[in-house]
């Protein structure tokens, strides 16, 4: 069940990542286009900078749930280091239910908000508001998925405790986290043996 969970999580982040990256495309692309209709062309558009702004919201609330799940997020490590090391999952739960409510607060909100706005309309395009407000509900969902899996794979000793990139605990790391990151690690040339044929 639980390695059934968390392929299915990592199927949503990888989806989420993906509609990030594309989104980020595309607001950068009609950012582009809308600085070469407003200064080169002097025809500024008028549907490019809503388009963009929706797909940077979209960029931002999607890449949350990758960012959540690889433990990217900002981190104080300081009180990492000042919590026994006995302590750390714990404190990584404290941590992971405090994102869970203010992502479930976010969804909650996020969802009573696209469905207020519906009803009114993107300047321009004749296309609904609620497009761009669903951006809220849908990335807080996949991104509460990516905090329980995270907490999930740390409890079990699958992941290492702390956040990313960091060596606050590297003794708490699983056996087989630290056969996986050594494998990773470049290996060092053997050098070659003296007295060998020189011809």
């Amino acid at each position: 069940m639980l390695s059934w969970f968390l392929r299915l999580e990592s199927l949503l982040t990888r989806l989420a990542l993906v509609i990030a990256v594309v989104m980020l495309i595309i607001s950068v692309s009609l950012g582009f286009f809308q600085v070469l209709t407003r200064f080169i062309f002097n025809a500024p558009s008028t549907w490019s900078e809503v388009i963009a702004r929706a797909a940077m919201i979209w960029c931002v609330f999607m890449g949350a749930a990758a960012t959540f799940r690889g433990g990217y997020m900002m981190a104080v490590e300081l009180i990492y280091k000042l919590m026994p090391r006995r302590t750390l999952l714990a404190l990584e739960l404290a941590i992971g239910a405090c994102c869970l409510l203010v992502l479930g607060v976010l969804m909650v909100y996020g969802v009573q908000m696209t469905l207020r706005v519906r009803s009114q309309m993107l300047s321009g395009l004749g296309m609904s508001i609620a497009w761009a407000y669903a951006a809220i509900p849908t990335g807080s969902a996949f991104a509460m998925v990516a905090v329980i899996a995270r907490l999930l794979a740390q409890s079990m000793g699958l992941e290492k405790l702390g956040p990313e990139n960091s060596e606050v605990a590297p003794e708490a790391e699983n056996d087989a986290v630290r056969e996986a990151r050594s494998s990773l690690a470049p290996s060092e040339p053997t050098p070659p043996a003296e007295g060998g044929d020189r011809s």
